[in-house]
């Protein structure tokens, strides 16, 4: 039921919108279609591809396999990092790659719950996923579109997110959804109001989960956000063990042990460059030009200044 948090997720976020411009008098942003459809529908398809493949490929595969594989998503988004030059490549940034990519064929190395078909759409969503927060991270992170505060960014993305997941709803959940008890069929109200309301609250956790996202990958990278998602990951797989009894084997563990040796690597790596890279970076567009025309100013000033200074002390 993805379309239903998506359209809470739109529900939310315009009535936040609407507090916010009560609260401060201020307007919110709205963009205008060229840049909407040319800047935002881009990052909004990728997200809908990433969200409904995932979703797909739970019909196929385990929780534990699906956790370990879609962990490969750091790969592409080291990759279209380095791509759209976000990231500088370093041997260091091989290493994580090769790690990473290690430790996924030794967990997917003759796995007993191994499915390709499930694994193949696992991939593509990594993949696309890579695209997906590479867009975002340069989507929120440009002044221009103002795109900064995560309510904007979601108000903006979420109709088309719902559009593009539409043709995967009917395929895989139409039929499915228009002929069940628990919803549409139902015979007891008490079920209906159970599953409205288990709806609502998945709808408050996407809200928040989608915020928290959006918000550190405008104030960080999208690498950073891959990188922090290694305690999900680990918490998922161990509740997937124990409460739905999924089988790991002690090379499947080792594999995932390899993946997160190489995640940490890049944690380290990337805290030790940020260290050593003290200039001041300018966003790209409107507030970025202001700042650089008052720093000209200040210099101009200053400039003047010491001529003015020099000019009384050779007539004195």
């Amino acid at each position: 039921m993805t379309l239903v948090h998506l359209a809470m997720i739109f529900l939310l976020s315009s009535v936040t919108r609407a507090s916010m411009r009560c609260w401060t008098g201020k307007p919110r942003v709205v963009l205008s279609w060229s840049v909407y459809l040319k800047r935002v529908a881009p990052t909004a398809l990728a997200t809908a591809l990433d969200v409904g493949l995932s979703n797909w490929s739970f019909l196929f595969i385990t929780v534990s396999l699906y956790t370990m594989t879609k962990s490969s998503a750091v790969l592409f988004i080291l990759l279209f990092s380095l791509v759209f030059k976000l990231e500088k490549l370093r041997p260091s940034l091989i290493l994580v790659v090769l790690l990473i990519a290690g430790g996924l064929f030794m967990f997917t190395y003759e796995s007993t719950q191994f499915n390709l078909e499930g694994f193949i759409l696992v991939l593509a969503a990594s993949f696309i996923g890579g695209i997906r927060w590479t867009l975002t991270q340069i989507l929120t992170q440009k002044a221009e579109f103002g795109l900064q505060n995560p309510v904007d960014t979601m108000y903006h993305m979420q109709p088309l997110m719902f559009i593009g997941l539409f043709p995967l709803f009917v395929l895989n959940e139409g039929l499915n959804l228009s002929t069940t008890e628990r919803l549409f069929r139902y015979r007891d109200a008490s079920t209906l109001l159970y599953t409205v309301t288990t709806l609502m609250i998945g709808g408050v956790l996407a809200f928040g989960l989608g915020f928290s996202e959006f918000l550190l990958v405008s104030k960080t990278s999208s690498l950073t956000l891959s990188i922090a998602g290694i305690f999900k990951e680990i918490c998922t797989l161990l509740l997937a063990t124990h409460l739905n009894g999924d089988q790991m084997s002690w090379l499947n563990w080792l594999g995932f042990m390899v993946c997160l040796c190489g995640i940490s690597l890049h944690v380290v790596l990337k805290a030790y460059h940020s260290k050593g890279d003290k200039r001041p970076k300018f966003h790209e567009g409107e507030a970025s030009i202001a700042d650089m025309e008052l720093l000209l100013r200040k210099e101009g000033v200053n400039s003047e200044e010491e001529e003015d200074a020099i000019f009384d002390a050779q007539h004195r």
